[in-house]
């Protein structure tokens, strides 16, 4: 990933923007959309959240590069951002620690089989539970990111 991805924080300089992103060929019966982005490398014992997106409309197919920045209103109606291990609601770009190697962002689009209903608050582990309780299919693309 270019350094416009990295967070903006924690020791780290970038410009915290989250990478477009496209897809098609949803299942029949899709009633919503879920991303998730994930490092299962983050030194923590359970990985790192970065972003967590929920109820994306089954008719949108793309989020523009910078849509995660919930002050630019880019997301499409509906869509709830869950609070990241950053402790904020949005993107939250990679911050691997230096010189901990090379880690794996891991995006992951769900065809949901309709629209989550979460408390306000939601962790992370239960919006993960309730996004894979309803899903139909998924996609994944994986970006390396290594601060040295």
């Amino acid at each position: 990933m270019p350094k416009q991805h990295e967070f903006q924080g924690f020791g780290c300089s970038g410009g915290n923007k989250s990478p477009q992103l496209s897809w098609s060929g949803a299942p029949e019966g899709t009633g919503a959309y879920a991303l998730m982005v994930y490092d299962p490398d983050a030194p923590t014992g359970s990985g790192w959240w970065h972003w967590q997106l929920v109820n994306i409309p089954a008719s949108v197919n793309n989020l523009d590069a910078g849509a995660g920045d919930p002050g630019k209103n880019l997301l499409p109606a509906g869509s709830i951002n869950i609070t990241n291990d950053y402790g904020a609601k949005g993107f939250g770009g990679a911050c691997p620690p230096k010189g901990h190697g090379v880690h794996r962002y891991q995006f992951t689009l769900y065809a949901l089989s309709k629209k989550l209903t979460l408390p306000e608050g939601a962790s992370g582990a239960l919006t993960g539970y309730m996004v894979k309780a309803h899903s139909l299919a998924t996609a994944k693309i994986e970006a390396l990111y290594e601060r040295k």
